[in-house]
């Protein structure tokens, strides 16, 4: 199955690793010879389409036709018209007939895209036709058969839907009857990257240009941003970059100047019966979020203090041994603001060092002649951990803790195994 499934992405394009988009191309394949409706459920620009034609030409109509209808787009008014067709003068504007869409595909597949956007009364007609494969023009009395199998997709809960009474709750189970749910790319970020790839690609041959490239931290804020627009916005970006940009390697520095978007911050948002993030949000991406929030607090504390240390030797003054930075406790699981205490010279209001008979302050004397940048060891004492060592002790006693097994460490911090390699490698496990 593992060879199968790599041919059919080779053959349609379809590109990465993600396991929840093998286990929905799995799906297709294997309900590909049926007829059997299929319903394919996830956010707008996953690529749903792409899903419908690989089950139409893997299917026995693949040599018949197949046509793409977009249920949001078309007027309520004229739904059943296109659909079924109608008859002469059945309606203002009818001067003559017209065969619908379930008419001229017969024998074909007809795919029904955003079909929660379906008037209720076209819902009816077409439960008739999944049922009994009939359905009558608009103005007719003439009852015709079809012969169509119907895939349908949507973006919206039609559970919730049924529930709410806009959407018919046994056309929904005629529908559903084999499940696809297509993941958003902000489920697979280790994609991102490859499926970036292919779309520069893509466009340096259509524009006639050199292809871009992103840099490890370019590549690092698109895996973090949430898209939302998912693989279409994805796209939509590569081909920005590919005109616009100047340089062929990409930098985060060019991302932040020419695509500032990519850099907001979707943070969870805790609920109040349970204190928890809210759904729809694995334990994954709230601490791959966390830790996010807490590199880029590093490194503004990294600023702050750089400055506060140029004052200080600017200035020729001296300090005492704590530097004024709460260090983060080696037990951190929790999130809070960032904490900076002023230091005494600073306060007017009080002696610069105040020395008891049992305690004594070590100043320490920042020479201004030394040019080479370097500051005492107590500095270094004071420094909190950094974001690689936070994460490389996680790693190495989850491995620990699995006796090495990479799979089970891999599951346990919520990583895939390609993720997990990589970070053994880079930090010499």
């Amino acid at each position: 199955m593992a060879s199968n499934l790599q041919a059919i992405k080779a053959r349609f394009g379809i590109v990465g690793t993600s396991a929840a988009l093998d286990a929905a191309l799995e799906t297709a394949i294997r309900v590909a010879p049926t007829d059997l409706s299929v319903l394919i459920t996830g956010e707008s620009g996953v690529g749903k389409e792409a899903f419908s034609k690989i089950i139409h030409a893997l299917s026995s109509r693949k040599h018949n036709e197949f046509i793409a209808v977009n249920c949001g787009a078309i007027p309520e008014g004229t739904m059943n018209s296109e659909l079924f067709g109608h008859e002469k003068g059945s309606f203002t504007g009818a001067v003559g007939e017209r065969k619908g869409y379930f008419e001229t595909v017969n024998g074909g597949t007809i795919f029904l895209d955003e079909i929660g956007e379906m008037p209720n009364d076209t819902q009816a007609y077409l439960l008739r036709v999944l049922e009994s494969g009939e359905f009558i023009r608009v103005g007719a009395s003439k009852v015709q058969k079809t012969d169509v199998r119907i895939i349908a997709a949507t973006n919206v809960n039609l559970e919730e839907a049924v529930r709410k009474g806009k959407f018919r709750e046994d056309l929904y189970y005629r529908l559903n009857t084999v499940p696809i749910r297509v993941p958003a790319l902000k489920e697979r970020p280790d994609d991102i990257p490859v499926l970036f790839r292919r779309f520069a690609g893509d466009f340096a041959e259509k524009y006639r240009m050199q292809t871009i490239r992103l840099d490890d931290r370019a590549e690092l804020v698109l895996e973090n941003y949430t898209w939302p627009g998912n693989i279409r916005e994805l796209k939509n970006v590569a081909e920005q970059l590919s005109v616009l940009s100047e340089e062929r390697l990409i930098t985060a520095e060019a991302l932040q100047r020419t695509m500032p978007q990519l850099f907001n911050r979707h943070l969870p948002v805790p609920t109040q019966q349970t204190g928890s993030f809210h759904k729809g949000s694995s334990d994954f991406q709230e601490r791959e979020l966390l830790y996010k929030v807490l590199f880029d607090m590093k490194n503004d504390l990294n600023e702050l203090k750089s400055m506060f240390f140029k004052l200080v030797e600017s200035n020729n003054l001296r300090m005492p041994e704590s530097n004024g930075f709460r260090q983060i406790p080696s037990g951190f699981s929790g999130f809070s603001e960032p904490h900076f205490e002023e230091p005494a010279f600073f306060r007017e209001s009080t002696p610069r060092f105040q020395n008891n008979e049992n305690e004594r302050v070590r100043p320490i004397i920042i020479d201004p002649s030394n040019n080479n940048g370097n500051f005492d060891d107590s500095e270094e004492e004071d420094m909190p951990l950094t974001m690689d060592e936070i994460e490389k002790d996680a790693i190495k006693k989850t491995l620990a803790k699995y006796k090495g097994r990479r799979k089970e460490a891999a599951d346990e911090l919520r990583i895939s195994e390609r993720t997990l390699y990589r970070k053994i490698k880079q930090y010499d496990l």
